[in-house]
């Protein structure tokens, strides 16, 4: 052996977690997803676009469209529930805005990627320069990049402040864009990398009852689109994005990145499975405590006092533990207190019974409900005691994210139910079921016409008051 040969010469080097990452999203094919994983994904496509037909009475899209409006110079995209035509970036933020406004959009975990990805893909469709053959596979490839970073290190980056959706969204909307463009395994990559090194957003919105969170996701899908754009381009990123010393998982989770356990999940842990639908109009933490409230009011009606036990991540969430007067329903939807209080006195949580901040006897309930973390009780699940008449009443609910993975048809009647509230034509819903069976052959313009069914008068109403 030469004195400058070593036992590891010519053995190249572990390959980052960018370009592992990046090659199996260009790899994602749908005739190579399991059949699970395929249908799962239909179902949180259907899940998109019927939650946001339910949201065109919420005032955030107006909102977004007028800012829009206001700097935008018209493109192929549209804005929908409205019909004018703008850039992409333009359609993403005030669609996004739409989908997100019942906060009642899919969740992997605590990130919202669906609201992100797929008003993202819808834009990028209109523009026909990419094939609509790759719709799932790039929903996955959204669901798979942004999901493994959420499981692995959400708990440790959300409790100091930095919210899931616009942390690991862009990453999400980045992998769903090079793979709907059909970029090779090493811009897939660079696109990845882009998306960490712009990648953020904080949850104080959350804390202060105001609205940022409702376009944090848009502004998420803007950046991951960027993220490829760049990356289709020839931009040079880092490898080290992810696990490098000032790369995103020490800078956020401050801790090591462990690339083999990561990149040993990819095509086997599926993140798609992961993503829960929510029957309720309020935060992801908050659909199992009011499905046991709902629950635990057949079995003995309202309660004097309510102790709830949930898990301290869940507990510990920005504006969990709020308790009112509130003056806005981004402080109700996420106050664990207000939505089982609401539940128990006035039965199935709507938008119109969110929004009515002084209800006095949901006020007095909310006031004797207190709320403790305990490490025992897994996530989304909780633990109900109340008394009545001086006697205590135990009720538990475990739950997990399998029990909110709804099929098709479980997807198809809850989005109905919501729209005949809202007023939705049924026509809107086939239509969108239409393209959401056979998005590579349908035409997205059904998705658009959908969306324009909506009684005119809805397209800039604001039955929700917009307080901050």
């Amino acid at each position: 052996m030469s004195p400058s040969a070593s036992p590891s010469a010519g053995v190249s080097p572990p390959a980052s977690l960018a370009a592992t990452l990046g090659a199996f999203v260009a790899s994602l094919d749908v005739s190579a997803l399991p059949e699970e994983v395929n249908d799962k994904a239909h179902a949180c496509l259907l899940n998109g676009y019927g939650i946001g037909l339910g949201c065109h009475p919420t005032p955030y899209a107006p909102v977004a469209r007028e800012a829009v409006m206001a700097v935008d110079g018209g493109g192929p995209a549209t804005l929908l529930a409205d019909g004018r035509k703008v850039s992409l970036a333009g359609a993403m933020l005030a669609n996004s805005a739409l989908f997100h406004g019942r906060a009642q959009e899919d969740a992997c975990g605590a990130a919202h990627l669906g609201a992100i990805v797929i008003p993202m893909l819808t834009a990028m469709l209109e523009s026909g320069r990419y094939d609509q053959a790759n719709v799932i596979p790039a929903l996955v490839a959204g669901y798979e990049a942004g999901g493994l970073f959420e499981e692995t290190y959400a708990v440790d980056t959300t409790p100091v402040g930095f919210r899931a959706s616009t942390l690991y969204g862009p990453i999400a909307a980045a992998a769903a864009a090079a793979r709907l463009m059909g970029l090779s395994a090493d811009r897939c990559a660079a696109a990845l990398a882009n998306a960490a090194s712009f990648a953020g957003g904080l949850l104080q919105s959350f804390v202060d009852g105001t609205d940022e969170w409702r376009y944090q996701v848009g502004v998420s899908g803007q950046v991951g689109l960027t993220a490829a754009t760049l990356a289709a381009a020839g931009s040079v990123s880092a490898p080290g994005a992810f696990e490098g010393p000032k790369g995103l998982v020490r800078a956020y989770a401050r801790r090591d990145c462990d690339t083999a356990a990561l990149a040993a999940k990819l095509g086997r842990d599926w993140q798609t499975m992961r993503v829960a639908f929510k029957p309720f109009p309020v935060c992801a933490f908050n659909q199992t405590p009011v499905t046991a409230a709902l629950e635990l009011r057949q079995k003995i009606g309202i309660p004097e006092t309510v102790r709830v036990y949930m898990n301290p991540y869940e507990c510990g969430y920005a504006g969990m533990d709020a308790k009112g007067p509130f003056n806005s329903i981004s402080g109700t939807l996420m106050s664990i207190p207000f939505c089982i209080a609401l539940a128990l006195v006035r039965g199935t949580p709507t938008m119109a019974l969110m929004t009515r901040y002084d209800d006095p006897e949901v006020n007095a309930l909310e006031s004797r409900i207190e709320l403790v973390a305990d490490t025992s009780v897994p996530v989304l699940s909780c633990r109900l005691e109340a008394t009545v008449d001086g006697n205590m009443v135990t009720h538990e609910k475990p739950m997990t994210a399998a029990d909110y993975s709804y099929s098709w048809d479980e997807v198809s009647r809850m989005v109905r139910r919501i729209g005949a509230e809202e007023g939705v034509p049924a026509a809107a819903y086939d239509g969108i079921e239409r393209f959401c069976a056979a998005p590579g052959r349908e035409p997205v313009s059904l998705v658009v016409e959908a969306f324009q069914s909506i009684p005119a008068v809805a397209h800039r109403g604001a039955a929700l008051s917009v307080e901050a």
